[in-house]
């Protein structure tokens, strides 16, 4: 699947099954952090962070729990600039869509993850969760902010996808 060739959100809708889940997807230099929706497509949970590794191993640990879940698509970070240009981290980022989109059939979407990392860490914080355990959870914390915020975007009334 080439880049220019990824759907839209609201395009997911339709190659959606009736109880099919989608994958949120936080994507950093060391870690991967998943999180995955409920069957209604209205809630995200944290799932688990993945240590990364080589690629052809982070690919298949993330595919098994695609078949685990029967996940439909992929909702993935895109790590713009605060500005909204994009970076290194960006063509990273794109460059793990483009190659993984080559060993599924599930499409992807990207998501601007600006700031979901520093909401997550503020909001853990706030609750006096450890530096060592905010650590340990904070990625897939913002695969899951990524996630539902694209969830939420899904569950607008249909007029407001025009």
């Amino acid at each position: 699947m080439a880049i220019a060739e990824l759907p839209e959100l609201k395009d997911l809708l339709t190659r959606f099954g009736r109880t099919q889940r989608l994958i949120g997807i936080d994507l950093g230099t060391k870690t991967i952090g998943l999180a995955l929706s409920d069957v209604e497509r209205r809630l995200a949970s944290p799932l688990e962070t993945l240590k990364r590794r080589k690629f052809s191993i982070d690919a298949e640990e993330l595919l098994k729990r695609a078949d685990k879940f029967d996940v439909a698509g992929f909702v993935i970070g895109l790590p713009l600039n605060m500005d909204g240009s994009e970076g290194p981290r960006v063509q990273s980022t794109r460059a793990f869509v483009r190659n993984l989109g080559q060993m599924t059939e599930r499409p992807f979407v990207f998501w601007d993850e600006r700031l979901s990392t520093a909401a997550v860490t503020r909001s853990l914080i706030e609750q006096d969760v450890s530096r060592a355990k905010r650590a340990a959870i904070v990625d897939m914390m913002a695969a899951a902010y990524i996630l539902q915020g694209a969830l939420d975007w899904l569950n607008r009334p249909a007029a407001d996808y025009q």
